[in-house]
């Protein structure tokens, strides 16, 4: 089973492009997560009947969003965090309401559950490093409270590079947008929480980078960031085959990224 996440900057657009149907023909995702999807589902035709499509649009149009595409039915789909965490967390601030954005959408299979997340940007000016101190521990709480259930595998994008081998230029970048102590150690909480980074767990090296900036030829020299990941429960390693970065799919400023497990849902 491959379960599959890009950040496509506008379905509409990679649609548009002619590169949606070809990148589902050659790499047959089981399970499609999609962040900055961009649309509602009436704004779009897609030519997939072999998929179950789940969207979580924002209320803004052509604003943010989620969707998960699957070849297997799910149990359930739930849009959001649940109330009881909202409740708990500002997720709010001058920039908008993030649970009106569409950022999150959970899928739940007979044997794991499936999310996805669009994290807030921090912002050039650090001004959203606040929402970011909510929303990663709120994130985190609804994932870990669904592993005391069964396994989780999350992904997406996660606005933020773990450590100096995800970036290209980490002494250039520390403290900026991406790359702050608070980010970095929201991201360490999800890894005590018990969650592995599945590409880091299987590619120890530096070099593979999932979002590059349109200037200076960024992505053609591969000056970049891995900032898209698949994380999972401890207990799904035994059969998680691998964890790839496709960085030869066009059509965003991210690229795929993937998980292969040998097992049905």
């Amino acid at each position: 089973m491959k379960i599959y996440s890009w950040n496509m900057n506008g379905i509409r657009a990679v649609e548009r492009k002619g590169l949606l149907q070809p990148f589902l023909a050659n790499h047959q995702p089981d399970i499609l997560c999609i962040q900055e999807t961009k649309a509602h589902p009436d704004q779009i035709e897609l030519d997939s009947p072999e998929y179950e499509l789940f969207w979580h649009s924002a209320e803004k149009k052509g604003y943010s969003g989620t969707a998960i595409f699957t070849k297997h039915e799910p149990i359930e789909v739930v849009n959001g965090l649940p109330e009881e965490i909202q409740a708990k967390y500002k997720l709010e601030d001058s920039y908008g309401d993030t649970t009106k954005e569409g950022r999150i959408i959970t899928a739940e299979f007979e044997g794991f559950y499936v999310s996805t997340v669009y994290t807030p940007n921090a912002k050039d000016d650090l001004s959203r490093i606040p929402m970011r101190q909510q929303w990663d521990p709120a994130y985190l709480e609804y994932m870990d409270f669904l592993q005391k259930d069964k396994p989780v595998i999350f992904c997406g994008d996660f606005n933020v590079a773990h450590t100096e081998i995800d970036l290209a230029r980490p002494k250039q970048n520390v403290g900026r947008k991406g790359f702050t102590n608070e980010e970095r150690e929201a991201f360490d909480c999800m890894v005590e929480k018990g969650f592995v980074d599945t590409f880091r767990h299987f590619n120890p090296d530096g070099g593979n980078y999932t979002w590059w900036s349109h200037f200076a030829g960024a992505r053609e020299r591969n000056v970049g960031w891995r900032i898209d990941y698949v994380m999972t429960s401890k207990t799904l390693l035994p059969i998680i085959k691998n964890a790839r970065i496709h960085s030869d799919v066009l059509g965003s400023d991210h690229c795929p990224v993937s998980i292969e497990l040998s097992l049905e849902p």
